[in-house]
């Protein structure tokens, strides 16, 4: 079974060429290469709660300080830890990955 991508789970339209990238943006998880591969996605397409920028509730996020509680709330984040148990990866390593700790 293929494994989706958030921004092919959300159909947000801010992979490169969507439909919203006119008005909201490329996102920022489509082209996040230290994170290829994560959790089996594209880029940073199934970590994208670790990147500031991402889209919810038809919003464009702030930092992962500011939007964590909600992404933990996210169906996408529960499907992502459901699917990648018991090898799903903490965010203190993603942000390794990404170089900012």
């Amino acid at each position: 079974m293929k494994k989706l991508n958030c921004w092919e789970f959300k159909k947000c339209g801010r992979e490169p060429k969507g439909a919203k990238v006119q008005e909201f943006g490329v996102c920022p998880a489509t082209t996040e290469k230290n994170l290829d591969g994560e959790h089996y996605g594209k880029n940073a397409g199934r970590c994208c709660w670790i990147l500031a920028g991402t889209l919810c509730k038809g919003e464009v996020q702030g930092t992962f300080a500011q939007k964590y509680k909600s992404c933990v709330d996210c169906e996408f984040y529960k499907l992502v830890k459901k699917e990648e148990f018991p090898h799903f990866v903490l965010s203190a390593v993603l942000f390794k990955k990404l170089n900012r700790i």
